[in-house]
């Protein structure tokens, strides 16, 4: 596998990310020091790279990615892997609101707690939340699978059009067009193929209190 370690320290966002992206042509992985919770890491990159942030990040990580497969050790601002289209992204701590928004294919993972509005107007692909969830999480959903392992707060699946939110904490209350239903047999042996590949560990018992949400039609 050819590496290449890029030091971020004294770059700024629009250096970092064409020094990613002339790289990314040429290497397998790439190992990214020194972030220092920049914006727009990764952002548009195309290429079927993996990528190590040794750090945090700031807004828009990952933001329209199409391919790579993107590790964060630390943790994420607002609008982590918005709008991707294919690739992965991990993030080993939290992120701020709107993780996976508009998201239509890939993976978006948050090891740790969101904030607002997570999977906002995604349209397929999934979004995993290993902690809670903030208000309005799901909202204007369209599409794929959004799963909280912790608690939501307010309002989630707010005027939500397709697409299926699981939780497996405690849900304050449903948005407008939201509904709760039992899971299936079906639904949580695919919830323990996903959970399982990404290294969540839940017993028999956690996936059949899985809730489901989804439109109500």
């Amino acid at each position: 596998m050819k590496e290449y370690v890029i030091d971020a320290k004294n770059m700024d966002s629009k250096e970092l990310n064409r020094t990613i992206k002339k790289q990314a042509a040429f290497h397998d992985k790439l190992i990214i020091n020194n972030p220092e919770s920049r914006h727009n890491v990764c952002a548009g990159l195309t290429e079927d790279v993996c990528v190590e942030i040794n750090g945090s990040a700031g807004y828009f990580a990952g933001t329209m990615v199409n391919g790579p497969k993107i590790h964060v050790t630390g943790n994420a601002g607002w609008f982590a892997g918005d709008n991707m289209t294919k690739g992965e992204l991990i993030i080993e701590g939290t992120a701020g609101d709107g993780a996976g928004q508009g998201i239509y294919g890939g993976t978006v993972i948050v090891k740790g707690s969101t904030g607002s509005r997570t999977g906002e107007i995604m349209k397929g692909g999934t979004v995993i939340i290993g902690g809670n969830s903030g208000y309005m999480t799901g909202l204007l959903m369209m599409g794929g699978k959004l799963i909280i392992l912790g608690n939501v707060t307010d309002d989630v699946g707010e005027s939500i059009m397709r697409g299926t939110i699981y939780v497996l904490g405690d849900v304050k209350s449903l948005g407008k067009n939201a509904v709760m239903e039992k899971t299936t047999l079906k639904d949580q042996k695919e919830l323990k193929e996903i959970l399982t590949k990404y290294g969540f560990e839940l017993t028999d018992i956690d996936y059949t209190n899985f809730k489901k949400i989804v439109n109500m039609q």
